[in-house]
């Protein structure tokens, strides 16, 4: 199946016509999919709505090879995990197709990133290989070609000093960077910045005791001086990303979609507004699998877009745990 109709999206009827055609490419060629919906009854022969696509639990990228594709893996994307824990492994078969998601998922809310000075401070994910974030961030700031652009680790008063200059001089400043680390500039610093958009990615991976999104942010814009603290929603198992330009509530670029569904039954969908497991469907996953069931909690908003709560518990996966095994 051509990738270009993907990028093409314009209406929520499109989206449903590719998302159905790439549910029919995905049970062909991907056979760990394929099985699992033919476990469920669910196959091209009785599925002709979105809603009646079953959804990959997240787990299966942790012991199985999720690929609809012969091809051999252009790059290997891995999650994080304590010693001990199994990490998910996302095979790409084409590289190109993540570069165009996050470029034009980035362009479409924010603007050109050569209008910006990108820089990350992403310790965690620095220190390791495979990360699918780390990817995109050195990307986006080749991209941005911005002299001062690029990565921090362990230097936050150069990090600091450089805000404060950049944003002295009208620069548009984007600051990328981990919960944990954006907490240590704050506990050290008081900034009060004009021309800078603090967009955290999200989690404490072990460093500090996690903490509600509301307090989080809040500790955040009093620290950097914003009024708004942006959000990015990504994981190792997709090729795109969601984005909130404040208050948690995240958008999605047009391929791809979240639905919230029961957490009592992993096979029914909430209504808008109320709590559930996020589905998500991502197109741009091609060559894997679009059609995920995550492990994150969330809610989902009349206008589309929607929030992210928490996560479950091992206990609360009541659905999805049963599907998987």
């Amino acid at each position: 199946m051509d990738a270009s109709s993907i990028f093409t999206i314009q209406s929520p009827s499109d989206f449903n016509s590719v998302a159905l055609q790439v549910y029919r490419h995905q049970y062909t060629h991907n056979l760990v999919y394929q099985e699992f919906c033919n476990y469920l009854k669910k196959t091209p022969s009785n599925v002709s709505k979105v809603v009646a696509i079953p959804f990959l639990p997240i787990e299966f990228f942790k012991s199985k090879k999720v690929v609809a594709t012969t091809k051999k893996p252009e790059i290997l994307f891995t999650s994080s995990g304590t010693t001990g824990t199994m990490t998910s492994t996302h095979y790409v078969t084409d590289v190109s197709i993540y570069e165009e998601s996050y470029l034009k998922a980035f362009t479409h809310f924010y603007g050109a990133v050569t209008d910006y000075c990108v820089l990350a401070l992403l310790p965690s994910y620095l220190e390791r290989q495979g990360s699918s974030l780390i990817y995109m961030a050195d990307d986006l700031i080749k991209r941005s070609k911005h002299p001062e652009s690029g990565f921090y680790l362990d230097t936050l008063d150069l990090l600091v000093q450089k805000l404060k200059e950049l944003d002295q001089s009208n620069t548009k400043i984007l600051l990328i960077g981990v919960s944990f680390a954006l907490l240590d500039i704050v506990e050290n610093y008081t900034l009060k910045l004009k021309n800078v958009i603090i967009m955290e990615t999200g989690g404490m991976k072990g460093r500090r005791k996690e903490m509600i999104r509301e307090e989080l942010h809040d500790t955040l814009k009093e620290g950097f001086g914003v009024q708004k603290i942006h959000s990015e929603y990504g994981m190792t198992e997709l090729l795109s990303q969601a984005y909130s330009k404040g208050d948690g509530i995240f958008e999605t670029p047009p391929w791809m979609d979240v639905i919230i569904r029961d957490p009592e039954d992993a096979l029914s969908y909430q209504s808008t507004g109320k709590t559930g497991g996020v589905n998500v469907i991502d197109l741009a996953n091609i060559n894997s699998c679009s059609f995920i069931a995550t492990q994150d909690l969330g809610k989902k908003y009349d206008d589309d877009t929607f929030e992210v709560l928490g996560r479950f518990d091992h206990s609360d996966i009541r659905g999805c745990n049963l599907l998987v095994f």
